[in-house]
């Protein structure tokens, strides 16, 4: 009995209805309650040590960044996320820290972005995602830097979220420069910038 309402508590404290193997473990159960509730069609497994209550609506782009949670969305992904594109990604793009590497990465239909440790971290930001889950992204400065640096993303989607930022009253000139200058892609950022300001 002390299991079933240990289990109950643990999926009623889940706002986005996860519950992972290691809580199980940590609140002293044996893992294999997890396949008892996966069998009786309470969970169902999302992933590795990731279940999921089968009554929840199935949130991908949270659920991906508790799958991965190195995992920063960004590029195009990060832009329609952020209201700056309206083209839905066919694929999710998310950037991982050099160095990192999950072998199921290959599996999902995302696109991976790898980049140095010192640049990892910079824009960050915590967002709401469509469903209403917390979620990682970079912010619109960092995310404009990331589109016109290298190759991937349409121009019709780098030009439109360029002209928004310029027109924008929110836009800040003065971080958009210092991240192009760190991501080395200041030439082109100004370059866009000359022309729309």
């Amino acid at each position: 009995m002390g299991t079933e309402i240990t289990i109950k508590t643990l999926l009623e404290n889940s706002p986005d209805g996860i519950i992972t193997a290691r809580q199980i473990t940590e609140s002293g159960m044996h893992r294999s309650i997890l396949q008892k509730l996966v069998k009786d069609g309470e969970l169902y497994r999302y992933g590795r040590g990731l279940y999921i209550r089968s009554d929840i609506w199935e949130d991908d782009i949270h659920l991906l960044q508790c799958r991965y949670g190195r995992g920063i969305y960004s590029h195009d992904t990060a832009l329609y996320l952020l209201g700056y594109s309206d083209r839905t990604p066919a694929k999710y793009t998310m950037t991982f820290p050099k160095g990192y590497n999950a072998p199921s990465l290959k599996q999902e239909n995302i696109i991976v972005k790898r980049v140095v440790p010192d640049n990892y971290t910079l824009g960050i930001i915590e967002i709401k995602s469509p469903c209403g889950n917390p979620i990682k992204i970079y912010n619109l400065e960092r995310t404009l830097c990331d589109i016109v640096r290298g190759s991937g993303s349409d121009i019709q989607i780098v030009n439109g979220a360029m002209k928004r930022y310029a027109a924008s009253k929110e836009k800040d000139i003065h971080k958009l420069m210092k991240y192009a200058g760190q991501l080395r892609v200041k030439p082109k950022i100004l370059r866009y910038m000359e022309v729309l300001l």
